[in-house]
């Protein structure tokens, strides 16, 4: 169980894939206790994976985007992220988020009766997530299914069994309720749109040292100007320059902390014109400027 812990960030490769294993191959299972406001930045930041996420909000209000969408998650509610979905959280404060995140195959193997029947349906539902909101019947069984398992993690060791039979109780639920592809051409749609925007985001990954332009980004995905914006605003809510900045400055951030290299130098290496515009660009996004971070973080 990964308790909660201040300085921390989530890590993912170049296709913005989550890289921490959850659980292992015998029991593809992990609880997490984590508050959002001790993330480096106060989010987690977008990433993605194969597995399936469930989470209960038990103190605190959470910006959850998901997919396409941006929610407002209050205290008291849930959410299912279903698998390999583009999502970040963010926290205006304190969040104790207690999730779960596991192996669809803990279900069922793959290419079993049950998986081909009652899994694999969800997994590849054109429905990115669901929100659990506890005055709903159905949607409060399952916060309340969430709770045990919780407490089964951070109170028992032989906790397996029981956990899995609380998991098909809320598997059980939730495709009762949750609602199903009714158009396999959409489905098409917002992976092949998911697919570009990964391409442009490793394009960037790999590039943003270099002197970019929205014309570059564009073309490592072959698509026009407006193509690349649409498809950036559609899937996390910023423009690519806005997120190559962004991302230049999340590099940055790294290399204050874990490196003794001026501003200046840091500048440079990350892609900045100059060192007074890094500082400006870091101060609007971090409230602070990069000295003050890197004395923050060594003290911490």
């Amino acid at each position: 169980m990964k308790t909660i812990s201040q300085n921390l960030r989530i890590i993912t490769d170049d296709t913005l894939r989550e890289t921490l294993q959850h659980g292992d191959t015998r029991y593809p299972f992990a609880y997490y206790l984590e508050n959002i406001w001790q993330f480096d930045f106060h989010c987690v930041d977008w990433h993605w994976h194969h597995e399936l996420e469930f989470m209960t909000l038990t103190e605190g209000s959470l910006l959850c985007l998901v997919g396409t969408d941006r929610i407002k998650l209050p205290e008291g509610y849930g959410m299912f992220v279903n698998s390999s979905v583009l999502h970040r959280f963010e926290a205006s404060d304190n969040v104790l988020l207690p999730n779960i995140v596991f192996s669809p195959s803990l279900l069922a193997p793959e290419h079993s009766l049950i998986y081909e029947k009652y899994v694999y349906p969800v997994i590849s539902a054109a429905a990115p997530y669901q929100v659990f909101d506890p005055h709903v019947k159905w949607q409060g069984d399952i916060l309340k299914l969430l709770t045990q398992i919780y407490r089964l993690q951070e109170q028992h060791e032989k906790k397996e069994l029981c956990t899995m039979q609380f998991l098909f109780q809320i598997w059980d639920i939730l495709t009762r309720n949750f609602t199903q592809p009714s158009d396999p051409a959409g489905i098409w749609r917002l992976n092949h749109r998911h697919a570009r925007l990964q391409v442009m985001m490793q394009y960037i990954h790999d590039h943003y040292r270099e002197e970019l332009t929205l014309d570059d980004i564009a073309a490592a995905a072959s698509v026009s100007k407006s193509g690349a914006l649409h498809i950036f605003q559609s899937g996390i809510h910023i423009s690519p320059v806005a997120y190559l900045i962004q991302y230049r400055l999340m590099q940055a951030a790294d290399q204050l902390f874990t490196t003794e290299k001026s501003v200046s130098a840091i500048a440079a290496e990350t892609g900045f014109a100059s060192a007074g515009y890094f500082c400006r660009k870091f101060k609007e996004r971090y409230h602070m400027r990069p000295l003050e971070y890197r004395k923050k973080k060594s003290a911490n």
